[in-house]
């Protein structure tokens, strides 16, 4: 078999749903297998999936395993050559896989592969490639100077801001949102280290990729949605997992050689950075309240599909022609209207016009989308 494409699930039946419809179109001319485990979502997802998706296999967790313990457990039952990390709130081009590939087999001393991702604005995403946070790096962003200098090569190389986004290049960290790694490599270097519950643990497996020699790479030349954060709740217990995330990091790779004043200085930092951020979400950061009801919307895409859901809708929305009349547009993928003319709108149209953008897929009996990456997303149940 080719590929195996592995998706941990945390509570995200809907946006699941949407990933699910796009994977099946990009892999459709492969030799693939897509695995889901759930990670005892609770919200019923595998009964409302399982019937939907007959071809993909559903595993069920009894407790909350955390992001790499579950990959772990899909990637030893995996029999793919080729391996593709995957999150649940993303959307690929129908284009992807057979792309992604072909770059993995043309790169000389490919180690992990990532890809152009953009979020639910059509905002490119600073994580689809970053350098490692050695402690000067980690310096810069938690001190601020990355965004003060974005662009430079001596502050910035956290998010490798002195390289173009929209061109090919070595990239140290790729993100466990969409990694593509071959299956010997990790047969080599391991799979996710699972002392990291939740975040850093793309970070870690980029880093032992690299340290046995192999190079990981960056392709802008396919664009994915990853809705960002779907799977986690954007509050404190986050903000502290994440910044805890990070110290273990720092700990397993850059203690040694590094004097106890740095160390400490390094370790309080990240603490300092950490209760800064949770304070600015109580003291600064409202909840975007949206109303939705009979709000104007425009439904855009295939044909067909736009006139199957227009009668679903009922009176929730007030159906307008014109996208610029619109408070919200609804795209509709079809055999007229592709998962990567979507994310080409998304990227092209959404993103200047401050609209809300949800998205659907032919045959579903939902839509899904995460306009503001602050908040948890939307999703309209047809």
């Amino acid at each position: 078999m080719k590929l195996s494409v592995i998706i941990v699930s945390f509570q995200v039946k809907y946006f699941l749903e949407l990933c699910l419809h796009s994977v099946e179109k990009a892999v459709e001319t492969i030799d693939a297998e897509i695995i889901v485990i759930d990670n005892r979502s609770g919200d019923d997802s595998l009964a409302y999936l399982c019937p939907r998706f007959p071809k993909v296999r559903f595993l069920a967790n009894t407790e909350n395993k955390g992001f790499g313990r579950a990959n772990n457990q899909a990637l030893d039952l995996a029999r793919g050559e080729y391996i593709l990390f995957l999150n649940p709130d993303t959307i690929l081009p129908e284009n992807f896989a057979g792309h992604c590939l072909a770059s993995l087999q043309s790169l000389p001393g490919i180690g992990g592969l990532g890809v152009r991702m953009i979020d639910g604005s059509g905002q490119f995403l600073k994580e689809s490639r970053r350098g490692f946070p050695t402690p000067w790096a980690g310096f810069c962003r938690l001190a601020g100077l990355s965004e003060l200098f974005p662009h430079s090569r001596v502050f910035s190389g956290y998010y490798l801001g002195h390289l173009s986004a929209d061109a090919a290049h070595p990239a140290p960290v790729l993100s466990g949102a969409c990694l593509w790694v071959r299956r010997d490599i990790l047969g080599e270097v391991g799979g996710f280290d699972e002392q990291f519950f939740l975040y850093a643990e793309d970070i870690d497996l980029s880093f032992r990729i690299e340290r046995a020699g192999y190079t990981n790479y960056y392709d802008p030349a396919v664009t994915i949605i990853h809705f960002k954060g779907e799977s986690t709740r954007k509050d404190i217990r986050y903000i502290r997992q994440f910044y805890r995330a990070m110290g273990q990091f720092r700990r397993k790779h850059f203690n040694r050689g590094l004097p106890a004043f740095s160390n400490l200085g390094i370790q309080a930092a990240i603490r300092v950075r950490a209760g800064l951020a949770a304070m600015a979400r109580v003291l600064i950061h409202t909840p975007h309240h949206r109303e939705t009801a009979g709000c104007r919307t425009c439904l855009l895409g295939d044909a067909a599909e736009v006139d199957r859901v227009r009668p679903l809708l009922g009176n929730r929305r007030q159906i307008v022609d014109l996208a610029e009349k619109a408070e919200e547009v609804l795209l509709c993928e079809g055999k007229e209207f592709s998962f990567r003319e979507s994310i080409g709108w998304l990227e092209k149209e959404g993103r200047k016009s401050g609209r809300r953008v949800l998205f659907h897929a032919a045959g579903s009996d939902s839509a899904a989308g995460s306009p503001d990456r602050r908040d948890r997303g939307e999703t309209l149940i047809l």
